[in-house]
C-alpha cells in the first residue's frame, strides 16, 4: 500500500469533508462540494487551490545563470529580477524531463518550480549537469504554495494581505511581508484568469490558507476542478499531454524555445512526429486519456491525452497526439470502450473569455 505525503493543510481539507485521493505521491483535496461548482466559483469570482505537492529549487552563486542557461529551454539573459518564465526541462533526446518556471530573484539568483512528481528527478538532472560552485538546494519541504486564482482575486489578495498591496504584472512577481515573514506573491496559474500564486514558509500556510478561506469572495478547489479549468485554456498537464516521449515542439510550444542559445535537448527538436491537437466534441460524453484517435475513414493516427467536460463552455473538449501528416485534418473519432465520438479540430484556448491578463487599477 502506498504511502502517501501530506501537505501542511492536509489536516484542513479531511476536516472540511474534502473528498480525497493520491495525486503526485500526496493525498490531495479532488473535490469539496463538487467539481462544477467549483469550476464556475474560479470562472466568477475566486478560489484558492493547495499546491504545496509542487517542487521548489533554489540556485545561486557566481555563474548560476549560465549555468541553469545550459540546461532549459528558457533564456535567462532577457529574465530580469522580478520576472518568471514558463519553459521546459528536457532530456538529451528532446523528451520533457518536466515543465517549469524559473523566477529571477536577483543577479545569479533563480528560484525554479516543478512538478510534485518529478521533484527528485529534476532536481538529480539538474544537478548533474551544473558546475561546481553554485549553490543547488531542494527547499521543496520548507516552501508552502497556495494558489488564489479567479476574476476577484485581487480583491481578496488587497483584504488579506492590505490595501496597500501591489499587483504584479502578468509573469511578474513581488517579494512583501506577512505576519512578519516575507512572502511571495507571483502573477501566474494554472486557470486562465486573473489569479496569484503565492509562496511562503510552509509553517505560515495554514494560517494563509484560513484568512483567504474566510474571506467571503473565496471558496476552496480541489484538484478536479483545477484540471477542467487548465484543460478549457489548453494549459497542458505533465504525465499526459507532456512526457519523455514527445518533445515541446511537438506539443505545441515552439514559439518558446529560444534560438539564441544552447541547451540540452536543442539539437532533437526537429524530430517532429506527432503533434498535439485540440478537439471539441459535442454532448457531455467525454473524451479520456487512453482513447484512440482515427481518421473518418477508420485510420488510428493518434491518441487522446486529456479530455473532459467543459462546464464553461457546456460540451466536451480534448487534447491528443496525432501524426504529423493527420495533424491538419478537421474531423477525427475517438474510439471509445462505448463506441465512436465525432470530434473536430479546434483553436486554443478553447475558453476564449479567461481574464489572466486583465489590467488592473
Amino acid at each position: 500500500m502506498e504511502i502517501l505525503k501530506e501537505t501542511p493543510l492536509t489536516g484542513w481539507h479531511k476536516a472540511k469533508g474534502a473528498k480525497m485521493a493520491a495525486f503526485a505521491g500526496f493525498d490531495m483535496p479532488i473535490q469539496y462540494e463538487g467539481i462544477i461548482a467549483e469550476h464556475n466559483h474560479t470562472r466568477q469570482s475566486a478560489g484558492i487551490f493547495d499546491i504545496c505537492h509542487m517542487g521548489e529549487f533554489s540556485l545561486r552563486g557566481a555563474g548560476a545563470k549560465d549555468a541553469l542557461n545550459a540546461v532549459v529551454t528558457q533564456d535567462l539573459d532577457t529574465l530580469a529580477p522580478g520576472k518568471c518564465r514558463y519553459g521546459f526541462l528536457l532530456k538529451a533526446d528532446g523528451g520533457v524531463q518536466d515543465d517549469l518556471i524559473i523566477y529571477c530573484l536577483g543577479e545569479d539568483e533563480y528560484m525554479l518550480v516543478v512538478n510534485g512528481a518529478c521533484e527528485e528527478g529534476d532536481f538529480a538532472h539538474i544537478k548533474a549537469q551544473l558546475p561546481a560552485g553554485v549553490e543547488f538546494v531542494n527547499i521543496s519541504a520548507r516552501t508552502g504554495k497556495i494558489d488564489l486564482q479567479g476574476p476577484k482575486s485581487f480583491e481578496v489578495l488587497k483584504d488579506v494581505l492590505g490595501e496597500a498591496c501591489v499587483s504584479p504584472g502578468y509573469f511578474n512577481f513581488k517579494k512583501t511581508a506577512w505576519r512578519g515573514q516575507e512572502i511571495i506573491v507571483s502573477r501566474t496559474g494554472y486557470t486562465g484568469e486573473l489569479g496569484y500564486e503565492l509562496y511562503l514558509d510552509s509553517g505560515l500556510a495554514t494560517a494563509m490558507w484560513e484568512a483567504l478561506a474566510a474571506h467571503p469572495l473565496v471558496k476552496p478547489v480541489g484538484l478536479g476542478a483545477r484540471d477542467t479549468l487548465r484543460l478549457e485554456m489548453g494549459y497542458p498537464l505533465y504525465g499526459q499531454d507532456l512526457d519523455t516521449e514527445h518533445n515541446p515542439v511537438e506539443a505545441g510550444f515552439g514559439g518558446l524555445i529560444t534560438k539564441t542559445k544552447s541547451f540540452t535537448g536543442k539539437d532533437a527538436l526537429t524530430n517532429v512526429r506527432e503533434k498535439l491537437v485540440a478537439l471539441t466534441l459535442e454532448g457531455r460524453r467525454s473524451a479520456r486519456h487512453y482513447d484512440t484517435l482515427h481518421l473518418p475513414d477508420g485510420t488510428k493516427v493518434g491518441m487522446v491525452t486529456s479530455g473532459s467536460f467543459a462546464p464553461s463552455l457546456g460540451h466536451c473538449v480534448a487534447l491528443g497526439y496525432v501524426q504529423a501528416a493527420h495533424a491538419e485534418a478537421a474531423d477525427f473519432l475517438v474510439r471509445t470502450q462505448r463506441g465512436d465520438l465525432p470530434a473536430k479540430k479546434a483553436a486554443l484556448p478553447f475558453n476564449p473569455n479567461g481574464t489572466a491578463r486583465m489590467k488592473l487599477a
